[in-house]
């Protein structure tokens, strides 16, 4: 057996073009152009390519966009002054702090500071626990880009065993959340394993969907997999490799020449969750912006 590959891409692609047209629509109908403002501390490279390629997004989708780099060694303080400016600001729709802040900031408190309904990381207190309890919220964008990749991919997780490997805040508890729920697209029974438990196999052998989001490259094998499953890999680690032109290359949290030989369909690394979550956040900013979301 050899898997079918989950082109998140092409999925991608596919919701940022809803994306595009709702915005249109939303500009004709309503005079409303979604805006989103993303807040940039310090001079993290990782973090200066993501925000670039999240403005580029929002330029493509015909959003309104500003981008605020601040110096690492901005107070907290300032930096709360700064959301509070963007909250006030009827022309933004969406504030994104991109993280991880310098050390001497607080980033629960930042992450508070955001208005929930300006909130499209979907981090905040109000997001999560409206999450929890089933109510329409801002989710999370990557934990929202799976659940679109099993169903656009013809894989409904409804009544299937999905086992989410990692238990993160920002990938493996929102999913357990999303999955969970009794809602079509989800209604899954779901279990969450993580490095605390001595066998992580002995799970995702049972499992017909497996989210792995440890972290760690290449752990999940294909012997640690139900023949047939599908795998949907949220990890990107960079690893030595002589042979690339740069000495590295991407890999997930899954072992994938193997776990594409038992699995019926699982997503690369490249090109499989990451470009899901740039979409996702676009959708968020323009259900923000359409104002529908809260009551």
């Amino acid at each position: 057996m050899t898997a079918t590959i989950i082109d998140g891409r092409q999925i991608a692609e596919q919701i940022r073009l809803e994306v595009k047209q709702d915005t249109e629509r939303l500009r004709r109908e309503r005079d409303i152009t979604p805006g989103l403002a993303f807040i940039l501390v310090g001079e993290n490279p990782a973090s200066q390519v993501y925000v670039r390629s999240k403005g580029k997004a929002c330029d493509e989708m015909g959003f309104y966009s500003v981008t605020e780099k601040l110096h690492p060694g901005i107070s907290q303080q300032a930096l709360l002054d700064l959301i509070e400016k963007f909250n006030c600001d009827v022309k933004i729709h969406g504030i994104l702090v991109q993280l991880p802040l310098p050390k001497h900031i607080d980033e629960n408190k930042v992450i508070e500071a955001i208005d929930y309904r300006k909130d499209v990381d979907g981090f905040h207190p109000v997001n999560v626990g409206r999450l929890v309890i089933g109510q329409d919220c801002l989710r999370p964008c990557t934990p929202a880009g799976v659940q679109e990749l099993l169903i656009r991919s013809g894989n409904d997780p409804g009544g299937k065993h999905v086992v989410v490997v990692g238990r993160s805040n920002i990938v493996g508890k929102p999913v357990l959340n999303i999955l969970l729920q009794k809602k079509d697209g989800a209604n899954a029974v779901v279990t969450v394993v993580h490095t605390g438990g001595p066998d992580i196999a002995r799970f995702t052998k049972q499992a017909d969907i497996v989210v792995a989001a440890m972290g760690k490259a290449e752990v999940i094998t294909g012997e640690m997999l139900k023949p047939g499953c599908v795998v949907i890999d949220v990890g990107i680690n960079r690893t030595p490799d002589p042979t690339s032109k740069n000495g590295s290359r991407l890999v997930g949290d899954v072992h994938f020449p193997s776990a594409s030989q038992v699995a019926s369909a699982i997503t690369p690394v490249p090109g499989g969750v990451g470009p899901m979550t740039i979409a996702m956040l676009m959708k968020n900013t323009m259900r923000a912006a359409a104002g529908s979301i809260y009551h």
